[in-house]
């Protein structure tokens, strides 16, 4: 089974869902603003993915974050920010086959559906 977690007007999620059906890859995806994110979800990610590659510093939402913030982020305060921010959680997150994966690009899904 494979599950797919992201926001659906992401650009890498679209691209990454593209990538799946384009491949005739069978998958669920769990839209995080229409799904419904909590701490449990993300705690379970955290436990096969490093909480700080979880946080997407690169988006808008980290960015405007207190210097305070940013400066005591742990992964306590980042876990329970992931869930009031859905949208700073780094997308996709990839379950396959009880495998946790982060990010998309070909080659790494190539290699995740060899």
């Amino acid at each position: 089974m494979t599950i797919m977690y992201g926001i659906s007007n992401c650009d890498t999620i679209k691209k990454a869902k593209k990538y799946l059906s384009d491949k005739n890859y069978d998958f669920t995806f769990h839209d995080y603003r229409k799904d419904g994110i909590s701490i449990d979800l993300i705690t379970e990610f955290a436990q096969h993915i490093d909480w700080q590659e979880l946080v997407n510093k690169r988006g808008t939402t980290y960015r405007q974050l207190t210097d305070e913030q940013k400066q005591n982020l742990d992964k306590e305060s980042a876990l329970a920010l992931l869930v009031a921010q859905p949208a700073m959680i780094k997308r996709p997150v990839l379950i396959h086959n009880g495998q946790y994966h982060l990010g998309f690009k070909a080659a790494q899904y190539d290699e995740i559906f060899a």
